[in-house]
């Protein structure tokens, strides 16, 4: 087997986009998840095959797919070496179904079981991934969509759900690089992958048709990787931000910055001609290549749609600035990030302590994590506004569980709803948020190496 560079390799998987694929999602109608290791054909088909961890025989996971208001039930059942949990990641869940090993939940051991129980109150794009030794677990795999149908369907002819990863991968052995504690990762941007799939595959191309109308359902599935993104052959409106429509759907005239664990859905036209091929084109930093490709066929609709509705928004209670209660936290630490102690235990320690005992980030001067004092203690109801800052050398996506939050904008406006929010390096940001759901919810970085070593804490809804 030839060796390739991370350029070679990442070069060659997508000079290789506009071959067919057969990659699908599987079914899941079954009410039981097994975790479970799967051999997937992942890179092209002289290598050899790589073991994953996935769910049902399938990595990623099949897609659940239900009618907003609906009821979903699963029987997680560990079929693997290390004790796992589910986190349903953007769904307002009860707190005991958030799936929080060590906080909402005890992990799951090996050969056990554990049921989930939920109500969807939302319509939109979700899904559902491992929360206990998630650098790891998500990194090989752990995870799946979760696609909630609204009733009021919008006009289009098809929808693809898309899941964006990058996967770090020996290429003399097929396998996943299996040090996901390094040091580097955990200190600097976090572990980013040198094979970039959609839905678990490199060369996916969907076939299309002049003035076809799609919605495409993007997740970022990476443990820390950005995705920029371009639509060519395409004209596209942004219709919600992970999971939450927009009010008015947002004509895309730029990039599209997807971070970890972030979703948009996007209805787009074809506007390329028969014989060519559209695209959802990444934006890397030396070179642009084909994410998605749809090449097109003949017979397409001769005229187009007008510009399409906006989704039926789900429930929210908009935040009362004027009232709410200010939080700040402020993301210390990292590689040149210029931290010389913090907390930990109760204790000061100094960086070399604390990267010793395997931490690299602080909150608010503390590197405890999620086993530290909560960020606040809120009551049912209560209004909250968090001023973030990032004050490191890397961006961070930092998600809330349990709530959306509004981004504010330096004019007091709120922006769209969301559930996490990326902060490039030395920036600030602003969130607020109604405290609407009871219980300890995480706030943590998805780079998920920044999360296992000091970037986490809690908010206590009483």
């Amino acid at each position: 087997m030839r060796s390739l560079n991370r350029r070679q390799f990442i070069a060659s998987a997508t000079a290789l986009a506009t071959l067919p694929s057969s990659r699908v999602f599987a079914d899941a109608d079954a009410d039981l998840l097994s975790a479970q290791e799967v051999s997937v054909q992942l890179l092209p088909a002289d290598y050899g095959p790589t073991t994953l961890w996935g769910f049902n025989g399938n990595a990623p996971g099949a897609e659940i797919r239900v009618p907003q208001g609906a009821r979903i039930k699963r029987t997680l059942r560990n079929a693997l070496t290390q004790p796992t949990s589910v986190h349903w990641h953007g769904i307002r869940v009860d707190n005991a179904m958030d799936g929080v090993s060590g906080l909402t939940q005890s992990a799951v051991q090996p050969g056990a079981e554990f049921d989930y129980d939920f109500v969807a109150p939302d319509a939109g794009t979700f899904w559902y991934h491992a929360h206990n030794m998630s650098t790891q677990q998500v990194a090989r795999g752990l995870y799946g969509p979760l696609i909630v149908e609204e009733a009021d369907k919008p006009d289009i002819d098809r929808e693809e759900v898309l899941v964006l990863d990058d996967w770090l991968v020996n290429p003399d052995t097929a396998q996943l690089d299996n040090d996901f504690e390094a040091a580097h990762a955990l200190s600097h941007a976090g572990r980013i992958g040198n094979f970039i799939t959609t839905n678990a595959a490199y060369n996916l191309s969907l076939k299309t048709r002049k003035n076809e109308r799609m919605r495409l359902r993007l997740i970022n599935a990476s443990n820390a990787r950005i995705f920029p993104l371009q639509l060519q052959g395409l004209d596209g409106w942004i219709v919600a931000l992970d999971g939450m429509p927009l009010a008015v759907p947002q004509k895309v005239t730029e990039a599209i910055v997807l971070g970890p664990a972030q979703r948009v859905d996007l209805i787009v036209d074809v506007t390329a001609d028969a014989g060519e091929t559209a695209h959802l084109v990444h934006l890397g930093q030396q070179e642009a290549f084909s994410q998605v490709a749809f090449p097109v066929g003949s017979g397409g609709a001769t005229t187009r749609r007008a510009d399409p509705a906006a989704l039926p928004p789900n429930r929210a209670t908009p935040v009362d600035l004027g009232q709410a209660t200010a939080l700040t936290l402020n993301m210390e630490g990292g590689a040149m990030g210029g931290l010389r102690t913090a907390s930990l235990g109760g204790e000061e320690k100094t960086m070399r302590e604390i990267v010793d005992a395997g931490r690299f980030w602080a909150f608010n001067g503390a590197a405890d994590g999620m086993d530290g004092p909560p960020l606040a203690r809120v009551g049912l109801g209560e209004h909250v506004r968090v001023a973030i800052r990032n004050d490191t050398a890397f961006p961070h996506a930092m998600h809330l569980h349990g709530m959306h939050f509004h981004e504010i904008a330096e004019d007091g406006s709120l922006g769209p709803l969301r559930d996490t929010t990326l902060l490039e390096r030395n920036t600030s940001r602003e969130i607020g948020f109604v405290a609407d759901n009871p219980g300890e919810w995480l706030l943590h970085c998805h780079m998920l190496s920044h999360a296992a070593s000091g970037m986490m804490t809690r908010i206590v809804v009483a």
